[in-house]
């Protein structure tokens, strides 16, 4: 079982910098695989980024590479999205997520966060 928790979410201006944090408990945290998703009013949950275990691999969605950042610190059970050059079309509640391997669905996803609210204004 794990419980993940998201922070660092709020309103940015387009260009802007935010780093979202998921906080996680329970005693499986450091053999997860995580990720970050996304999902914009009306639209469908889609994949931002994914971690494995050891942060030895990462996979991002195709609109947001070379912007953003996944990361891991798992003496601190936390994932980290550093999120960079943002823009107006990244708005959405970015949620985190558990597993034991990376996946593009959000239905292969087994743990999931409450959400945090990213507004980026043009």
């Amino acid at each position: 079982q794990v419980q993940l928790v998201e922070s660092g979410g709020g309103l940015v201006q387009a260009g802007g910098s935010l780093r979202l944090s998921c906080a996680a408990s329970g005693r499986t945290f450091g053999s997860s695989a995580m990720a970050w998703f996304r999902q914009a009013p009306g639209k469908e949950r889609e994949f931002v980024a994914g971690i494995n275990w050891s942060g030895g691999r990462r996979n991002y969605a195709d609109s947001v590479k070379g912007r953003f950042t996944i990361s891991r610190d798992n003496a601190k059970n936390t994932v980290y999205l550093q999120m960079d050059g943002l823009k107006p079309e990244d708005t959405a509640v970015y949620y985190c997520a558990a597993s034991y391997v990376i996946n593009y669905a959000p239905s292969a996803w087994d743990y999931w966060g409450q959400g945090t609210q990213v507004t980026v204004s043009s």
